[in-house]
Order: C-alpha cells, then structure tokens, then sequence
C-alpha cells in the first residue's frame, strides 16, 4: 500500500511539510531538493510523488512532471488534481491529445471542480476549439463566479470569435469590482480597437501607486499605462513608461543576444551547401508556412488565406519547432549542425512527421496556414522535409515592426523585444535571413510588404493566392467578415475590420526613434521617411 501522510516516518513527514511550503510561496528548487529527500525516505509516499510533480512542474520539467503525476495516479486512478497536473505535463510536452484525454477526465471526476474546467479550456484554446472553450469557462464561472482569471479567459475567447464588444464590456465589467486587476487591464490593451479613456489613466495610475505591486505586476501596468497615455496623445511620457517598463523586464529575462546573432549566421551558413531533400518532392503542398517578426502583419495574412473556401488557419501552433527539437534530441546534437548528416529518408521521416502531427488542421479545409514566431528561422527545415510548402515571409517598415514589438507586452518567446538596441540587431537577422530564403528558394518563398497590402490589398492579395497555387476568393477581399477563431489576443480585434492605412505609429515618437532608425539604415535597411 501507498504511503500516506498519515503514516510517514516523523523525518519524512516534516520535509513532506516543508517541501510543500516552499512549493506553494514559490521556491520550486528548494521544494524539489527537500521533497526528494522525503522521497528517499519514503519510496511509495503518494503524496511526496505529487508534490515532486507540481514541483517539477513549477521548475519548467515537463517530461519530469509527467512522470511523477503518473506514479501517483497508478496509485490514485480517480484523483481528479492529478489528472490535471499529468494532462497538463503531457500537453505541454506536445503530447496534447493525451493531455487533453486527462483533463476531461478531471472534469468527469470533479463536474465541481472550477480549476478542472478552466485548465480544459486552457487546453483546449490552442486547439481552436473556440465554443467548447467558452462552455468550459462558462461552466467554471457559474462553479465560482469570482475566478477572475476565467473572466479574462472569458473574454479573450469571445474576442477571438469576434465578439470584441462582449469582451470588451465583460473586462470593463470586472475591472469595476477589481480596478487594480492587472491581467484584466492586459486583455483589454490588447484589444487594440478598444479605446482608453482620461479616467482609464487615472485607475492606473493609482493602481500604480500602491508600492507592494509586485516588479511584475508593476511592469505590465506600465505598458498598459503606456498605452492608455498614447490614446490622450502624450506620446512623450507614453515612451517614458515604454523606456522604463521594458528596461526593467529586460533585467528579468535571459536571452543571449550574441548567441542567437551566431545561430542566425550558421543557419546561413549550413543552408548555402546542398542539403539532401525529400525524395517526395510533392510533399507539403497543403502547408502554407508565414515567417515574420511579431507585430508585423502575419495574423493579418493568416486570416487573409484563412478565408479562402480551401485553407484552414492553424495559428502559432507549433509542430514544426517540436519535430526539429525532437529530431536534435535523438541525434545529440544541435540545429543546425545535424542538417549536412541528415540523408533524404530523414527529411522524409520529418516532413511526414510534422503532416501527422498537423493533420487535425486539414480535416475541413485540404490545405493549411502555419504561422509560428520561429518559422523565419526554420523555413530551410521546412523546405526540405517539405517540398511542395511554401514560405509567405510578411516584412513591415522595420521601424515600425520594431517600435511594435516594444510596445506589446509579450509573456514568452519575444525576449529580444525589451531592448530598443537588441530588437534593432533581431530585425537585422530577421531581415538577412529570410532574404537569403528568398534567393535561395525562389519559387517557394513569397516576399509580402504590409505597406503593399494595406494600400494595394486587391493586387497584392491575387499575387499572394496565385503564389499559393490557389483560385482567386472573393473572401479573401472580405476577410473581416470570415467566421474563425483568432488565438493571437493582440491582433484577434483587428482582423475583424477592414484594411486601414493609418497604423504607422513611428512618427509620433519623434526623435526618440533616432537611434533605432540610424542602427536599421547602417545595416542597410530601408526604412519609412519619418
């Protein structure tokens, strides 16, 4: 029989206790350290083994999570908090029909439980799923009405529906009861069509002024300040707050500047050499990959190619990062020194490997739109394992695309974006790579300017399907009214209305952008007359 707490030796029981302790106030190295010590004290405790899964969890180990969950559920088969912990390890481990399988059986289990339904939303967004996201977070409200992390969640998916109106009044509504709430302010900033008010700078200000906000807590209020100030027209302190709150998150994040700058080079450099391909040369023809920086116009172009009777969106999901990470792991090596040693069947293994695990996204539609943060710089992958893809790269006015960046708060993947000066040595790559892409795979890489579209959208959007091999669609024209889910929050508004010409921002920043623009010119590119 499994230990319990109950009957833990005295040692075992006081580290069980601590371990715990120091799980819960944050501390997941010290509650690993001191709750593998119970463990060894206590082999078959349950409980050790679950709080060694949060542990693990909190630690960023997935794979370790999964593990340690699914010890104790052999244990406990109809413990609802453990299918929850092992469906989330597993979806986050790309295991993510497995996980979704064990969060709804946490449902099952506990039809009570709010944190059981919000974690299948939280699951099942990415999916796309948008209505059974949003009868999942309705089903945790009404459980407890005061889960304010499912309102937010809430109202994010009825912004990615196309309801910005119901998200913005839901967010509006919780931010009566809770003005400080900083997630809420979040959403709603990132409803770029939703406007803030005088009152809405003043709420801030003195959601600001309490000084026991968290350093990250105080960050995304300051971008959401920045943001409400830019709507009164004070661009001068806007960029003040911008300068301050991107200053200080860039203390908190680890990113290696010059090592992703010499990643970038040897992925040119290995690419400039013949590399075997797919012997297949017809595979990929349903996969449309969109390679561009953030904030640059690629959920724009998605939703563009979306509306066509024959294309399915994706969103960021993403496959392609996975099937290249996993392929590097079993070599023991690194991406992309492995690329001259991979033969034709590798390629063929991986490019079927990555159709496989994309192919719910082609079950409606025969074909599909990919469009991932990292896709720019895995599109060599991408055209080798897959033939017949092709490459839409979205390039904006670098300023722009720059100052976008800085602008948005981004959780993950967007490290290099908190440094006006780093951004600046990212678009560069960005800029580089992907011209090489062009010039190497002409046929299959497709150049598209935003500023092109925005003004010439009829010309541009028929050169763009033609590229695709795809019929002209009227709806593509009329993409704002196309019935999907957008999963990118900060764009999920603006996709619902026509093309407009006036989202150049630089200008109104004046001098400030000086140095941004004098490091883009020096490294020959061409930027907007400001």
């Amino acid at each position: 029989m499994a230990a319990t707490p109950e009957s833990l030796s005295p040692m075992a029981a006081r580290l069980l206790k601590r371990g715990r302790k120091e799980s819960q106030s944050g501390d997941a190295a010290a509650a690993m350290r001191t709750l593998t010590s119970a463990l060894a004290l206590a082999q078959d405790s349950v409980e050790i083994t679950r709080w060694m899964g949060i542990a693990a969890q909190n630690l960023g180990d997935h794979v370790g999570a999964a593990d340690c969950f699914q010890r104790a559920l052999d244990a406990l088969p109809d413990d609802a908090d453990l299918h929850i912990g092992l469906g989330v390890a597993l979806y986050r481990t790309g295991r993510i029909d497995d996980g979704l399988a064990h969060l709804q059986r946490a449902c099952e289990l506990a039809p009570d439980s709010a944190s059981a339904w919000y974690n299948l939303a939280e699951g099942l967004w990415p999916q796309g799923q948008a209505n059974a996201v949003i009868e999942a977070l309705q089903r945790t409200l009404s459980i407890d009405p005061t889960y304010a992390r499912a309102e937010v969640g809430l109202a994010r998916a009825q912004a990615g529906v196309g309801r910005v109106n119901v998200a913005v009044a839901d967010l509006r509504e919780l931010l009566s009861r809770q003005p400080d709430y900083m997630e809420a302010w979040l959403a709603l900033a990132d409803l770029k069509t939703a406007a803030f008010e005088k009152q809405d700078v003043e709420s801030l200000e003195r959601a600001l002024g309490n000084r026991s906000l968290s350093p990250g807590v105080r960050i995304r209020l300051e971008f959401v300040l920045a943001r409400a100030l830019e709507d009164q027209g004070d661009y001068a302190r806007a960029f003040e707050l911008l300068k301050r709150a991107n200053t200080s998150q860039r203390r908190r994040m680890k990113w290696d500047a010059v090592g992703e700058h010499e990643r970038v080079e040897t992925i040119r450099r290995v690419f400039a050499e013949p590399v075997a391909c797919t012997p297949d040369t017809e595979l990929g023809r349903d996969v449309i990959f969109i390679a561009s920086l953030p904030r640059s116009g690629s959920t724009l172009v998605e939703q563009i190619l979306a509306s066509h009777a024959e294309v399915e969106g994706a969103n960021e999901i993403k496959d392609i990062g996975q099937v290249i990470e996993s392929e590097t792991r079993r070599r023991a090596s690194t991406f992309p020194f492995w690329v001259p040693d991979a033969t034709t069947q590798d390629w063929q293994r991986l490019g079927e490997e990555y159709l496989a695990r994309t192919a719910r996204w082609r079950e409606r539609k025969p074909r599909m739109v990919d469009k991932n943060l990292l896709n720019w710089v895995l599109a060599g992958a991408a055209l080798t394992m897959l033939p017949s893809a092709r490459v839409v790269v979205v390039h904006r006015d670098p300023v722009e695309a720059c100052l976008g960046c800085y602008r948005q708060w981004f959780d993950q993947g967007a490290e290099f974006s908190f440094d006006l000066d780093e951004m600046a040595d990212f678009c560069i790559d960005f800029w580089r790579l992907t011209q090489f892409w062009l010039k190497n795979f002409p046929d299959r890489v497709f150049n598209l300017e935003y500023e092109t579209l925005v003004t010439e959208p009829e010309p541009t959007i028929r050169r763009l399907l033609d590229f695709c091999g795809l019929p002209f669609d009227p709806a593509c024209l009329e993409f704002h009214r196309t019935e999907r889910t957008v999963l990118s929050t900060p764009s999920a508004a603006q996709v619902r209305q026509p093309l407009r010409r006036d989202t150049a921002r630089a200008s109104r920043y004046g001098h400030a952008l000086d140095g941004l623009r004098e490091r883009l010119r020096a490294a020959g590119l061409t930027i907007a007359e400001s």
